[in-house]
């Protein structure tokens, strides 16, 4: 774990640097390549198609819309069925800030920076240039991040070439460097070489309750700001409001959101209450922690009783159905969903995986960035044997938390869009865009909250957000 701030160099990207080895020397998919080069009219025509009940007009509203506040998202998405085979992309989360680059191939070997460039020039520079107090603000570019040093060095490189100067990578963790950051007349300072440098932008990687070390309101330009966090891109209850907002707004148009039947506001008391209403099986969520942590999936009474003894420092929960196998899955009003999985192994095992898609707001509407998924520790069983550990059939994440600020990634269990894996997946072209216009639909839903959550002054409305989300502990963490 790096604990020094960096400066960063042009001409100072080394890709070995900045994939894993695995995705490094892969070669992408030709179906993914495709997807990625589709045009916005294709895809559109494509998915009317398929949806004749979709108002094509509005499609292209939604693909077109550029994003205030939430600006690069990442959307976690399973590939799920029901018995009688109604195939849907379902939306688990949506992430601000997301990971991702380090496990995508090249799409053209000839830009060895990847995806990495795409972001910072059809999203940060953007965001530097755009006119809203342009010329007010004068500083350094910077990066603060939180863990991912893989990703997040090669990010700073890469601002450093697109903007010819030194950029600072700059560690900040939970409950640490509390004396590294300040805030000076609405604008970022970081302590570096005995001096207080201003930050005029700021590329952002804080995952870990960013909300408690940088404020909402700043001339610093940051992407993405923590009104992103907030409303939805690393808080699981209001994201299920948005999208539940949302939904109403676009459900004439023939769209909607996939999600879980999602309970949200429960207290903890409540919980076996719910479970108890979703047939026994059910996926309880800390609302506001990420990469896999306050994720538990519960399948029988062993695992509901180990939930509830953990002392847990919040006050609020999200309760939702859990999408396992089909003899047992929730049952929703919806019905019951199970997952696709993976095309069986040669011993006949299918495992559960998700999809991971980034975009990112740009001057043409919200465009893919890259794509990966990850596969579950260990095959999905047919019938649940007493004893089963269900996070291992059903959880996804690669990160591994080690200690306080101290993470690791179980790389094996990364599935690339490769030749070698993709096929795998049993998941298409048609898959691929479902999963597409689902992140770009949650991505809008959050970025619509986040305006609703700003006054005509642009100043954040803290008696909304408390009404919304009215937890204790989480409105103390916010830095005021």
């Amino acid at each position: 774990m790096k604990t020094a701030i960096e400066t960063i160099l042009p001409d100072s990207f080394i890709s070995e640097n900045h994939w894993y080895p695995k995705a490094l020397n892969a070669t992408i998919h030709p179906m993914v390549n495709f997807f990625l080069n589709l045009s916005k009219e294709r895809i559109i025509t494509r998915y009317c198609h398929l949806h004749p009940q979709v108002d094509r007009e509005m499609l292209q509203e939604i693909l077109d819309y550029r994003c205030k506040y939430f600006l690069w998202s990442g959307a976690d998405l399973i590939n799920a069925t029901s018995a009688e085979g109604d195939r849907q992309m379902v939306v688990l989360e949506n992430n601000s800030c997301p990971s991702g680059q380090k496990s995508m191939p090249l799409v053209d070997d000839n830009k060895e920076e990847g995806s990495y460039r795409l972001l910072v020039e059809r999203t940060f520079k953007p965001l530097l240039k755009s006119k809203k107090g342009a010329g007010t603000v004068k500083g350094k570019l910077g990066l603060i991040y939180d863990k991912n040093y893989m990703e997040t060095s090669g990010y700073a490189a890469v601002i450093a070439d697109v903007f010819k100067e030194e950029v600072l990578l700059i560690p900040y963790f939970d409950r640490q460097d509390s004396d590294r950051i300040k805030i000076k007349n609405d604008l970022l300072y970081v302590f570096h070489q005995g001096d207080w440098t201003p930050l005029r932008g700021v590329f952002r990687y804080l995952t870990q309750k960013p909300w408690n070390r940088i404020p909402l309101n700043l001339k610093t330009k940051i992407l993405n700001p923590i009104v992103a966090c907030l409303a939805g891109g690393r808080n699981k209850m209001v994201a299920a409001k948005a999208y539940d907002f949302y939904n109403t707004e676009i459900e004439h148009y023939g769209l909607k959101i996939n999600t879980p039947e999602t309970i949200w506001d429960v207290s903890k008391n409540e919980i076996p209450l719910w479970v108890k209403k979703m047939g026994g099986q059910a996926v309880i969520k800390i609302p506001y922690s990420n990469a896999g942590q306050g994720v538990f999936t519960i399948v029988n009474e062993k695992e509901l009783d180990a939930f509830m003894k953990m002392d847990i420092e919040y006050e609020r929960y999200i309760v939702q159905s859990l999408i396992g196998n089909y003899t047992w899955s929730s049952t929703s009003s919806a019905g019951k969903y199970y997952h696709v999985g993976t095309i069986p192994t040669a011993k006949g095992e299918t495992y559960v995986i998700d999809v991971r898609m980034m975009v990112s707001s740009t001057e043409t509407g919200i465009r893919p960035l890259c794509v990966y998924s990850r596969k579950a520790a260990k095959p999905l069983a047919d019938r649940l044997l007493d004893g089963a550990d269900s996070w291992e059939m059903l959880g996804t994440n690669l990160s591994v938390k080690e200690g306080h600020n101290e993470w690791s990634s179980d790389t094996n269990r990364l599935m690339l869009m490769d030749r070698r894996d993709f096929n795998k997946l049993g998941i298409g072209l048609d898959d691929l865009i479902e999963a597409y216009i689902q992140t770009v639909l949650s991505t809008i839903a959050i970025d619509k909250m986040c305006i609703s959550l700003h006054n005509s002054k642009g100043k954040f409305r803290m008696r909304l957000f408390k009404s919304l989300n009215n937890d204790e502990t989480l409105l103390e963490e916010i830095f005021q």
